[in-house]
């Protein structure tokens, strides 16, 4: 049985609870102050309960940057932290969660400390590292000092055992073991005093046989993934949602009848009063009809904020799928919008919906036939082709890490960065602002 999550290791009075209540930060008036040739991305780190207790961020020069050399990865680990994380801060990428940072041998061994915040950082020892005594001696030191080890990719062999003494966190690859190699290094690493970290969980089914060998934390992409299971039938919450989402998406609909739809329900007219009353839209005075809201905002952006709080409510969920929806469809429709496409609005939806299968355990194909939805948005969602099929292909891209696919239109390396972090902290934003 996994141990119940209480902070990690010799730092643990430092470390965040699981994250329940949201950030607060206003999204940034002002572009971050960062180095303009940096990607940063995040990567969400899961207790067994499914709540986030820390990000891996995820780092990576401009491509036309990168060679084969080794200083590459020493670069990762020190100058672009400096560079833009420091600069741009912490909370602004992880919110008040542990951010992971990958570093080499010799961001250990540099004489050159940085001033990395100890209560906030988890310092990760990249797997292929030379460990010899200076390392050993060194990532004590980080230890002594406050800071929390994490051992990335774990192999035991000889050299490792040393860090064993010193480590909080050991990471396995489930794509690389076995689940019987899995079992054994649990079971041969059981006497120290270590947390273990599944990474490259690319299902449900295997965290959940992660959870039952006694995994502790969880990472990869298994819950942006449908657990379908043949012939069973949609949930009523799901199915209502889904009909909700139709009606939204007619491309036929009137005024008259979105605001039917919207005043039938009471939660949904509760939460568009609450939104076009609240400091996001700033207005003069106060809206108090659904009518009135709908004239403002118009049926486009109307359809957006409703499909968007429709998802919301299917809440046997862990709420970080529902905010990755909101980051893809705001980072699409930021890319849009840089890029001059017209119809910024339907890339927002294209990012939203495209965790509705994962959302409502179905696949892909089942959800879209269920919605009147145009085919540039059906073939964006079913094979990342047409203009809004590049930008979500480039969203998804940038989450997963894969730097080398992050591309669209002619939009600079800063321009596609700076989206994806006014699309986190605008999803943090309304989600404080609405309540999810």
């Amino acid at each position: 049985m996994a141990r119940p999550w209480h902070g990690i290791g010799r730092a643990a009075g430092a470390v965040p609870t699981p994250r329940k209540a949201v950030m607060t930060t206003e999204p940034a008036d002002t572009p971050p102050v960062t180095s303009p040739d940096v990607f940063v991305g995040r990567q969400a780190i899961f207790d067994a309960s499914l709540e986030v207790v820390g990000y891996e961020l995820l780092f990576r020069r401009k491509l036309d940057d990168l060679t084969a050399d080794f200083r590459d990865r020493d670069e990762a680990s020190t100058s672009v932290i400096l560079d833009s994380f420091l600069d741009l801060g912490l909370e602004r990428i992880v919110g008040d969660v542990p951010a992971f940072l990958n570093l080499t041998r010799s961001f250990f061994l540099s004489p050159r400390k940085l001033p990395l915040p100890k209560g906030r950082v988890v310092l990760e020892l990249l797997e292929g590292e030379e460990v010899d005594p200076p390392l050993i001696e060194s990532v004590r030191a980080y230890a002594e000092a406050g800071y929390r080890i994490a051992l990335d990719d774990f192999v035991l062999t000889d050299s490792m055992r040393p860090l064993l003494e010193i480590a909080d966190i050991v990471k396995l690859d489930v794509l690389e073991l076995e689940p019987s190699e899995l079992q054994r290094y649990l079971e041969v690493l059981a006497p120290y005093d270590l947390v273990f970290l599944a990474e490259k969980v690319e299902t449900l089914q295997q965290f959940e046989e992660c959870k039952r060998m006694g995994f502790d934390l969880f990472q990869g992409y298994f819950l942006c993934r449908p657990n379908v299971v043949h012939g069973h039938r949609v949930p009523p919450n799901r199915l209502s949602t889904l009909k909700l989402l139709a009606k939204l998406q007619d491309p036929d609909v009137s005024m008259d009848s979105l605001e039917q739809v919207i005043r039938e329900d009471v939660s949904l007219s509760y939460k568009l009063l609450r939104l076009i009353n609240s400091a996001f839209y700033g207005l003069p005075q106060k809206i108090e009809s659904i009518r009135q809201t709908l004239v403002l905002l118009g049926v486009h952006q109307i359809r957006s904020w409703v499909s968007l709080m429709a998802m919301s409510r299917l809440a046997d969920k862990p709420d970080e799928l529902m905010l990755t929806a909101m980051v893809r469809g705001r980072m699409c429709e930021e890319l849009a919008e840089r890029a001059g496409c017209i119809n910024a609005d339907a890339y927002f939806t294209a990012g939203l919906f495209s965790t509705l299968d994962a959302l409502l355990d179905l696949p892909m194909q089942e959800v879209l036939e269920s919605l009147p939805l145009s085919e540039d948005l059906v073939v964006a969602l079913l094979r990342r082709e047409g203009p809004m099929g590049a930008a979500l292909a480039c969203v998804l891209a940038y989450e997963f890490g894969d730097f080398e696919a992050v591309t669209f239109r002619d939009l600079r390396t800063e321009q596609i960065r700076d989206a994806f972090f006014d699309a986190v902290a605008w999803a943090e934003h309304v989600r404080h602002e609405l309540g999810f």
